[in-house]
């Protein structure tokens, strides 16, 4: 009733409601972010090597973007005077740029839905075992040779096949009396993880004898790279992530009163048991198509949860969407950074660089809150 009298005092003075000044909090870090993210992703599909970047100007780029938009095609002419550019521009960095920019939306999303539900603010979308599971499956494909099987879909369905097998080991072994610990959970992962961490060195010695393709495309897998995606994997990895991504947002209430713990959201009708499995596939469905297009991908979805919380608060209506466009702008930015400076290094060396740093801290300041 107070809540209730708030709110029309509020109204009544000419003031929003509290959840109204929120929203449109968030919908301004939403608006800065994207603007952010969109300079980044013509700042990535622009630069690249020096000897490229001569012909490659923001005017062909421009040329060149605005020719496949359907209806501006007729009135603007080719680009004459850089004859790759199509090429350059629209076939590889166009499709890097984006995928990239999904990955990082995909890794926020079920770092902060993993935060929550293993009620841990150093979990991951790589801390049960998913991660290491779905790219012993990926590695498994390439070996085989089978990446265009499936109509190409060969090497997603594995990373999620055996991602879903090592999440489902892993609630094997922490389902007790029909209940899932979180506790025990992200201890069962960390065991799965490293028994399938530690199948992948055989993984990588049969690959280096198979020659100089398949080593590229495990090092790709094992540090993560984009180099390899185009508009064949950016269309195969859509589908996934909307699925996931679209159960992960359709939990977040449920999620925020989970953060009151599971006795209380039960109590206030929410299926722990089922909210727990929905989280946990539609994770490792996301984090399967991340793996199968841009191998091991570390820290995005540890990082960007913690810089929304910072912006928007708990809220997962607010902090999903923000630690989305936070993950995609960060990663975008790390493969413009990796491409353009570091010699095209893989792309998850330079965010565990960023990474590692931001995890002794945040570790060392939940030690300093307990003790």
């Amino acid at each position: 009733m107070a809540q209730v009298q708030e709110t029309i005092e509020r109204f009544r003075h000419g003031k929003p409601p509290i959840e109204d000044r929120r929203w449109r909090r968030t919908l301004l870090f939403l608006l800065l972010i994207a603007l952010l993210l969109l300079g980044a992703l013509l700042l990535d599909i622009w630069m690249g090597p020096s000897d490229v970047a001569r012909v490659v100007t923001p005017s062909v780029v421009a040329q060149t973007l605005l020719r496949h938009i359907p209806f501006l095609h007729p009135v603007v002419p080719k680009v004459a005077t850089v004859p790759y550019a199509d090429v350059i521009v629209w076939q590889e960095r166009v499709p890097r740029a984006l995928a990239g920019a999904l990955v990082g939306m995909l890794l926020a999303a079920v770092g902060v839905a993993f935060q929550s539900l293993l009620m841990n603010p150093l979990a991951d979308p790589y801390t049960v075992g998913i991660a290491s599971g779905s790219a012993l499956g990926a590695l498994l494909i390439v070996i085989l040779g089978g990446t265009a099987w499936l109509g190409g879909y060969a090497q997603m369905v594995a990373a999620f096949a055996s991602g879903v097998l090592a999440v489902g080991f892993v609630l094997f072994i922490t389902r007790v009396g029909g209940r899932i610990s979180p506790q025990t959970l992200l201890l069962a992962g960390v065991i799965v993880g490293t028994f399938c961490w530690s199948l992948i060195p055989l993984i990588v010695t049969l690959g280096m004898q198979a020659g100089a393709d398949k080593e590229a495309r495990i090092m790709a897998t094992l540090f993560g790279s984009l180099e390899s995606v185009d508009w064949q994997k950016l269309g195969l990895l859509l589908p996934f992530g909307v699925l996931g991504t679209f159960l992960l947002w359709r939990m977040a209430p449920q999620l925020d009163l989970l953060t009151f713990g599971e006795e209380t959201a039960a109590h206030l009708g929410v299926h722990t048991e089922r909210l727990k499995r929905t989280i946990i596939v539609a994770g490792a469905l996301v984090t399967a198509a991340a793996v199968a297009t841009a191998g091991i991908i570390a820290f995005i979805g540890f990082v960007t949860p913690h810089a929304a919380r910072q912006l928007v608060g708990p809220r997962h209506r607010h902090l999903l969407p923000t630690a989305m466009l936070l993950g995609a702008l960060l990663l975008v930015l790390s493969d413009w950074l990796a491409r353009v400076y570091l010699f095209d290094i893989q792309v998850g060396v330079v965010t565990s660089l960023f990474g590692v740093p931001l995890f002794f801290v945040l570790l060392r300041k939940q030690l300093r809150e307990r003790f």
